[in-house]
């Protein structure tokens, strides 16, 4: 009988963990792994492994402290992204939407390609200069 792994989690590495596990709980209203919350205010926050968790059949996301993390130069040559994360819409409007949302929580735009009638999408950068797409699908 030959064992196949179970997708367990997507991890990205990152020198600011709960910057970026913040960044990634509100763009997709995901919740911490009980025991990951954010610490109480003034309180030391020294995680280096934290995991957000989403609805049924949702994928976790974790991230994990790193002492150096460059940015992608995606779409340009240099530093590559090595992955990146697709989320989905439902329509046009909604878009907008999520790119407008993305910007306001500290996304940068790389890519617009909304112009395709096929599959208009953004590509973003989160605040760490991971990509990220957002389309419609």
């Amino acid at each position: 009988m030959t064992a196949v792994p179970r997708l367990a989690q997507v991890v990205l590495d990152t020198t600011e963990p709960r910057r970026l596990a913040e960044f990634y709980r509100e763009l997709f209203g995901l919740e911490y792994r009980p025991g990951d919350e954010a610490p109480a205010p003034g309180e030391p926050d020294d995680a280096d492994w934290l995991v957000l968790r989403g609805g049924a059949g949702g994928v976790p996301l974790a991230f994990q402290r790193v002492d150096e993390q460059p940015a992608s130069t995606w779409p340009e040559p240099g530093v590559p992204q090595m992955l990146h994360l697709d989320s989905v819409v439902d329509d046009r409007a909604a878009l907008e939407r999520a790119r407008g949302r993305a910007e306001l929580l500290g996304a940068r735009l790389l890519l617009d390609r909304t112009d395709d009638p096929d599959e208009p999408l953004y590509v973003l950068a989160d605040p760490a200069g991971h990509p990220f797409c957002v389309f419609v699908g």
